[in-house]
């Protein structure tokens, strides 16, 4: 990996002269869509075995978020991984080849960390839509205070979390520093924010990846925390520690001036149980000061059908989730919404009638309703945002799935990375540039 990094920033400068070709095209009816592929052997991370089962290869996986600061050059963006391989259980009978009860003796309802040392990295990455390609210069792992790497496994959180296995079928050690991180923005200075599933979390990263402060919700999240390598801070609305195991905050944004930042519960919140989770669409966009470190806003945005993914339809309404976020400009973001194949864009706009809902009743644990025990919102003085469907990738067969990262880049052009699991499944991430979708970005 060293090598390949100090290859690219040495090839930086004349990348950044040859810009992009295709940006200044005439916009087309339909939009243009450019895939760019990577195929270097520094992005390999290594072979594992499950004794008695199969031998993973695997790779680095850069794709679960994506961000471009404006003013930096039109061919480098910066993206991110998970916190790591896993898979649960139940999924590893097959990626394995072991029954359950070996894989996971300590807990069959599990999730196995094939390289429980991985630690959530960010990732410099430029792009060559000429050549179709793109390739990473830059690896920032998220350390503690201390300067030493985080891992991605799960926190301490009694009922609401998974038991950690490794390949060895082991259990593993909670972690109160591990971050399962999530959607990026960076801020001006240099610093990042990322969402974060776990707590679920808003964190706070110096651009040399040490952790600065982690905001969790009030009531209790941040004893559970207690020992983690760095600062942690319970400003968040107590009800966001109700989300549903998996599905915390997994899209994360900000104005170019980083002065506000957005953040969306992946899912509807298991409030009060996680049988609202499975049946109900209002899940929950937030509103953050970062210099003060809570939300100033909240909105409701409704899930779409998952009969209309039509790539993979279902009856399951907790198929389809919140995976990214982008800022459009004042008052507009741009939501991807997906399933494990279908992928739909959607812009919002919070000035359009919609209800801010933060510090309301809907915020207290103690509502019953609650707003997640229906989807009609009739009666409840709460309207939800409006969507506007902008891309919807069952018209583009060609993309691939698990769509998780987005930016904007220059001319109005739309960047697209696909999550590759680090390659248990045999992906490979690609990412996609999308032009002549009339985003309007910026205004």
């Amino acid at each position: 990996m060293r090598r390949l990094l100090l290859a690219a920033t040495c090839l930086a400068l004349p990348c950044l002269a040859g810009g992009f070709p295709f940006l200044n095209a005439a916009r087309a009816a339909e939009p243009q869509i450019t895939i760019l592929d990577d195929h270097d052997p520094g992005m390999k991370l290594g072979t594992v075995r499950f004794p008695g089962g199969k031998t993973l290869e695997l790779t680095v996986g850069i794709g679960s978020a994506a961000y471009r600061r404006p003013g930096d050059a039109a061919d480098i963006v910066y993206t991110m991984s998970d916190r790591g391989p896993n898979f649960t259980c139940a999924e590893g009978v097959k990626i394995t080849g072991l029954a359950i009860g070996k894989l996971c003796a300590p807990d069959e309802k599990g999730r196995v960390y094939p390289v429980p040392s991985y630690s959530p990295t960010i990732y410099g990455v430029m792009l060559d839509p000429a050549a179709k390609r793109f390739r990473v210069f830059e690896a920032i792992a998220i350390k503690g205070q201390d300067g030493q790497p985080v891992t991605g496994l799960t926190n301490p959180l009694p009922g609401r979390t998974e038991t950690p296995i490794d390949a060895e079928g082991k259990k593993l050690d909670f972690n109160p520093s591990a971050l399962d991180a999530e959607g990026l923005f960076r801020a001006p200075d240099g610093s990042f924010w990322i969402g974060e599933e776990n707590a679920p979390s808003i964190v706070h990263i110096g651009a040399d990846g040490r952790v600065l402060r982690r905001y969790v919700p009030a009531g209790g999240t941040k004893g559970e925390l207690a020992g983690a390598r760095y600062e942690v801070a319970d400003t968040l609305p107590a009800i966001l520690a109700k989300r549903q195991s998996n599905r915390g905050i997994e899209s994360l944004t900000g104005t170019p001036d980083g002065s506000a930042l957005y953040a969306m519960v992946q899912n509807p919140l298991a409030n009060p149980d996680a049988a609202a989770f499975r049946k109900v669409k209002n899940t929950r966009l937030l509103r953050f000061d970062p210099a003060t470190g809570k939300v100033t806003g909240e909105w409701v945005y409704q899930l779409e059908d998952p009969r209309s993914f039509r790539l993979d339809p279902s009856e399951n309404q907790s198929a389809p989730r919140i995976s990214e976020m982008t800022w459009l400009g004042p008052d507009r973001l741009l939501v991807l919404e997906r399933t494990d194949g279908t992928t739909k864009l959607f812009e919002v706009k919070l000035n359009d009638g919609a209800t801010d809902i933060a510090g309301s009743k809907w915020d207290d644990p103690q509502t019953r309703p609650t707003l997640e025990q229906g989807n009609d919102l009739s009666g409840t003085g709460v309207t939800p945002l409006r969507k506007r469907l902008v891309l919807d990738t069952a018209d583009h067969k060609d993309l691939p799935v698990k769509l998780e990262g987005m930016a904007v880049l220059p001319d109005d052009t739309l960047l697209l990375v696909n999550d590759d699991d680090f390659g248990i499944s045999g992906e490979r991430t690609r990412i996609v540039l999308v032009r002549g979708l009339g985003l309007n970005a910026g205004k």
